[in-house]
């Protein structure tokens, strides 16, 4: 049988970690962060990373644990996350995957199994470098002679992709599309319980994010930014997180402190929208709508609720 997780998920700035903490501590479990920004090292203050007197003692997992020049994918995720939620379930501890990365949340749930391949390899490199000498066109119709299915569901601007479905031909001899095709017919490795939180008051959210913004200024961020800049390139992946890529102008001096911030709080507020756009597919979430206070305890009772219907605990 497959093993029992929990999942808590929702927007930035909605409480997911206290809730994760809570529940951890009511039915003996460990949190596995679901943060595609919060895997780094050196990034706590962007990223929300729980501190250590949030994490009250839990043990908490993928925090910090990757180093903020190395570029993780969905793949590379699933990879660490599984042996840990095995690990966990092994000594009859109950995983809770806590986050706002859906992509990564339900990929682990699955236990996706991604083909070969990855941007830097060998196959990777020789596809760039036809791609810049002959253009798009001489392998978009090379995808069409061994990948029809891919081919026809992908814009030709879409290099990404479709050097990504030649490079799986390439390296294994069977289009994406049928391996894909098949690893949506594989059951998923975990029995998972979704609980989702949000505000029902969009611009309470708003409000919230704003002033963890403030916070996080006050905490230092901007420091954190220099530092990491003095040791990262700026074209790597952890320079793409909200928070960092708006204030490297500012360490520039082409824009003020006040000016990035405010950058800061609308691309969160921006991808918060697109978070609950992501999360509103998933129909098993138990959605937990905050009205304008967090009554944690309440929310605490009905995910005891919800869980112990579902079999969980």
């Amino acid at each position: 049988m497959a093993g029992k997780v929990v999942c808590v998920a929702g927007p930035t700035g909605c409480g997911k970690t206290r809730l994760g903490v809570l529940l951890a501590q009511r039915f003996g479990g460990e949190v596995v962060s679901a943060d595609s920004m919060q895997i780094y090292r050196g990034m706590e203050i962007g990223s929300a990373a729980p501190a250590p007197e949030e994490q009250q003692g839990v043990p908490h997992h993928l925090l910090g644990v990757a180093d903020p020049a190395e570029s993780w994918s969905v793949s590379r995720y699933v990879e660490a996350a599984v042996p840990v939620i095995d690990d966990i379930l092994a000594r009859g501890k109950l995983p809770l995957l806590v986050g706002g990365t859906g992509l990564w949340m339900e990929a682990a749930v699955r236990g996706t199994v991604f083909p070969p391949g990855q941007a830097g390899g060998a196959v990777r490199k020789e596809l760039e470098g036809q791609l810049a000498a002959e253009g798009v066109e001489p392998l978009l119709a090379e995808l069409s002679r061994v990948d029809p299915a891919s081919a026809a569901r992908l814009h030709p601007s879409d290099t990404k992709r479709i050097l990504r479905a030649l490079e799986v031909w390439r390296e294994t001899g069977q289009p994406l599309s049928a391996l894909n095709a098949e690893e949506r017919r594989r059951p998923p490795r975990y029995e998972a319980t979704w609980l989702g939180l949000t505000f029902r008051d969009r611009g309470e959210l708003r409000r919230r994010i704003s002033a963890r913004a403030d916070a996080m200024a006050e905490a230092g961020l901007l420091e954190e930014v220099r530092a990491l800049a003095a040791s990262v390139p700026r074209n790597a992946t952890a320079f793409q997180a909200i928070g960092y890529k708006e204030l490297l102008p500012v360490l520039d001096g082409q824009r003020s402190l006040a000016e990035g911030m405010a950058e800061v709080k609308l691309r969160t507020g921006q991808f918060a929208k697109r978070q609950m756009s992501w999360f509103r597919r998933n129909p098993a979430i138990h959605w937990l709508v905050w009205e304008d206070v967090q009554d944690f305890p309440t929310a605490l009772q009905i995910s005891t609720n919800i869980l112990t219907g579902s079999g969980v605990c």
